[in-house]
């Protein structure tokens, strides 16, 4: 029995739908309840997972706070579920004896990390690169992450930690984006730098599942897979539109007949190139598959993308954006 926290949200009800749909048992645990949640509690609440652990052989773990929620919650909320939530989760799994635990981290982590300093060529980000956390989302991501490391090397637990790129269907949180790109046409382009698809993100997590055990502990970036180089970096952040039609000279065309416009500039680049090798993972959209859905007048996003659709971070309906930022 594999134990899906988070059951509710995008990534959550991808894997309880794929897995499922596997004929695997599966259990999912969320603080809303959901088609795909069997078990309605917070993982913050140590009687609510010690009981959803029982029987479990196998945790995929995403249940958090998200950035769209530091507006709306407290950083002693962030610490509940997103650390102390964990470690709840990482001491009943090795009490339960479970093969292997996956833990949805983020690429937030990276923060500051992730903006060159003028003039300076994009950032090129791959597990080497040092977080630094900008905001309560990505500190207890990545105090979480050091629980993990922690109960792995301390308990013998295998435990593959995912660094996730932005794969939310909403509308960008930024309203100089939205003012200029439609999201079709933002979600796209970030497909070449800082986006996966949410079916892709679903396969690296039962990717990580199978390859915990062999390898006992791992952290990864999971992204779509980006066409650039560390040579192209400066001209990324030069003149990213130069760099994407050298590369598909067609791309102007499909976009201009959608009166879709490029990035000026690109800043960072995430590297994926180990989580393919380690997990043996291989991610289907990317930006060319993009291209090539373009030139049939197909959805580029994936058959479970557009079935699971928008979840949404809050009840209420802000208006300025999808949620609020400060």
């Amino acid at each position: 029995m594999i134990l899906v926290t988070g059951s509710a949200g995008h990534l959550g009800e991808a894997l309880m739908r794929v897995l499922r749909g596997q004929g695997l048992a599966a259990w999912g645990l969320d603080i809303k309840p959901s088609a795909y949640t069997d078990h309605v509690g917070s993982i913050a609440d140590r009687d609510t997972v010690r009981a959803a652990m029982h029987g479990i052989t196998a945790v995929l773990h995403t249940a958090t706070l998200h950035k769209p929620h530091v507006v709306t919650h407290s950083a002693q909320d962030f610490v509940d579920t997103n650390v102390s939530g964990t470690l709840a989760l990482l001491e009943e799994a090795v009490a339960q004896g479970v093969s292997a635990f996956v833990f949805t981290s983020t690429t937030s982590v990276f923060g500051g990390a992730l903006t060159p300093a003028p003039g300076q060529p994009a950032a090129w980000i791959d597990e080497t690169v040092t977080p630094i956390p900008k905001n309560i989302y990505g500190a207890t991501k990545l105090g979480a992450e050091a629980l993990c490391e922690m109960v792995a090397r301390r308990d013998k637990l295998n435990v593959i930690i995912l660094r996730t790129s932005r794969f939310f269907p909403e509308d960008d949180d930024k309203a100089a984006t939205r003012s200029r790109f439609s999201r079709d046409n933002i979600q796209l382009l970030e497909l070449l730098y800082r986006r996966g698809d949410v079916a892709d993100m679903a396969s690296a997590h039962l990717r990580a599942l199978e390859a915990a055990p062999s390898l006992g502990f791992g952290r990864y970036i999971v992204s779509a897979t980006s066409p650039f180089t560390p040579g192209d970096l400066a001209e990324l952040h030069r003149d990213a539109q130069a760099v994407v039609t050298r590369l598909y000279p067609d791309a102007a065309n499909l976009f201009a007949a959608r009166g879709w416009q490029f990035l000026p500039t690109i800043d960072r680049v995430y590297d994926n190139r180990r989580a393919r090798n380690d997990l043996g993972w291989a991610p289907v959209h990317d930006f060319k598959h993009g291209l090539q859905c373009l030139r049939v007048g197909r959805d580029f996003r994936s058959a479970l993308a557009r079935a699971i659709g928008a979840r949404g971070y809050h009840d209420e309906v802000f208006a300025e954006g999808p949620y609020p930022v400060d």
